[in-house]
């Protein structure tokens, strides 16, 4: 127990960032207990702002449920380049090459901020047309627009608080992106009850305060990872001749971003069209499927702290020209990801009715959201190996297999499944839970297939 303490101690201080050698057993640890806290504070932060804006009324929830599933795709793109910059960061890492590295991050910067204007802006400025589009009534577009843009000008704080935790995480630092997504989120959960209820002179906002709250809190998020990459002496850090524009870099981080933002924009845009399908049936059956998919996000968030451990050891052993060390290090950190997510399944299937009661005693909402939410935990033995093989191959820079599965689970299957089933055959929004458990369970087993392969041990970053 005493080791475990040190061992534990040591990961939350980040004395290790090199991960070519040693025990793989040991790697993981001290890659995931970061990560997995870094996950877990933001799956608080999701739990903590449905359960305010579910006090305001469902359709508080329902507006919430509406722009997330459209910024998804800003979720998308922040995702995307986060994971192409921990596959380019953590090869050069792997490599012994620090300022190769250190260029990386600063494009990195100058790309992120580039995509957050093109996306943001127009989010902005048609904040009305999307939520009408996704299926809104007039009063809930009247009640929720200024929640809408507010979230979408915050699309720099958004996607630079992924893109920096993804280089620092590829460069073995993941305390320190663990300790930014703690800051914003815990500032989140201050301020969120501060804005929507009002509080002295703050006046109330409603649902547009869980908007102001989100964006101060990542705001801040960002300006600790800036200062730990200019003042601290880390694996990795921004100067001015790392913001220089190097086209060659740029070059290499769009071409694997295209790939890791295809696949997560797919998945998005799979999400975006079943909650086109749910939101046909009401804002009560909208609102019971966006508690359900909260707690879903909850449970699974840790998992990805593993999934992008193993990406990050992918990507140093392949490095380091240890091909054998990287696919032991996937393997591993994916049963230790099943060895989580059962239990967690279980326990969540027993207890929906509870779990989701805590954020409504609506009669509806509850009926939806603990349908959907056990539906959910059915695909959960699958999901735990498919979603640590897919960003074990996005670590080593093969993005393109991963989009090539979500185009076939999602697109070819889920959405099309989803809309049969609840239309066709008349299950109704039980449908479009069965279709998310099916293709996700689908996607795992293809996953499986596709790092079998080993193609991804060629691939020249």
């Amino acid at each position: 127990m005493t080791r475990f303490f040190r061992l534990f101690l040591a990961a939350l201080r980040g004395t290790e960032t090199n991960f070519t050698s040693g025990s793989i057993n040991r790697a993981i640890f001290m890659l995931s207990i970061p990560m997995i806290l870094e996950m877990v504070m933001e799956a608080l932060f999701a739990i903590v702002d449905v359960f305010f804006v579910a006090k305001i009324g469902t359709e508080a929830v329902a507006t919430v449920g509406l722009t997330e599933s459209v910024l998804t795709l800003v979720y998308s793109v922040a995702i995307g380049l986060s994971t192409a910059a921990t596959a380019l960061v953590s090869r050069r890492i792997g490599e012994s090459n620090t300022d190769g590295a250190n260029k990386a991050v600063g494009q990195v910067l100058f790309v992120s901020l580039a995509f957050a204007l093109l996306l943001g802006i127009p989010g902005v400025l048609f904040a009305r047309e999307m939520l009408h589009l996704m299926g809104g009534d007039q009063h809930l577009i009247d009640s929720g627009v200024g929640y809408t843009r507010v979230i979408f000008a915050s699309a720099p704080a958004i996607i630079l608080l992924h893109t920096l935790s993804g280089s620092l995480r590829g460069a073995g630092d993941a305390s320190i992106a663990m300790r930014s997504l703690w800051l914003a989120n815990g500032i989140n959960i201050v301020l969120c009850p501060v804005f929507i209820f009002g509080f002295g002179p703050i006046p109330e906002m409603g649902v547009m305060g869980s908007a102001v709250a989100t964006t101060v809190g990542r705001s801040m998020g960002v300006l600790y990872q800036l200062y730990a990459l200019t003042i601290r002496n880390g694996r990795i850090s921004i100067n001015v001749r790392a913001l220089r524009p190097d086209f060659r870099v740029i070059g290499t981080l769009l071409s694997l971003a295209a790939g890791s933002t295809g696949q997560f924009l797919i998945g998005s845009a799979s999400w975006v069209f079943l909650t086109r399908i749910v939101s046909t049936f009401g804002s009560d059956v909208v609102a019971g499927y966006t508690i359900a998919i909260r707690i879903f996000v909850f449970s699974i968030l840790p998992s990805w702290g593993m999934a992008n451990a193993a990406a990050t050891l992918v990507g140093q052993n392949l490095g380091a020209h240890q091909p054998d060390r990287a696919e032991t290090s996937a393997w591993r950190a994916a049963l230790c990801n099943l060895i989580f997510l059962v239990p967690v399944g279980g326990l969540l299937y027993v207890g929906a009715e509870n779990v989701v009661g805590f954020f409504s005693h609506d009669a509806n909402v509850l009926v939806i959201g603990v349908e959907s939410l056990r539906v959910f935990c059915v695909g959960y033995v699958f999901m735990a190996y498919g979603m640590v093989l897919t960003q074990a191959l996005n670590g080593a820079g093969d993005t393109r297999t991963p989009m090539l599965i979500n185009i076939v689970c999602f697109w070819l299957i889920e959405i099309p499944l989803a809309y049969l089933l609840a239309n066709g055959l008349h299950w109704g929004p039980s449908g479009v839970f069965w279709s998310v458990a099916i293709s996700e369970s689908l996607l795992a087993a293809v996953s499986v297939w596709a790092f079998r392969q080993g193609r991804w041990r060629l691939m020249q970053v």
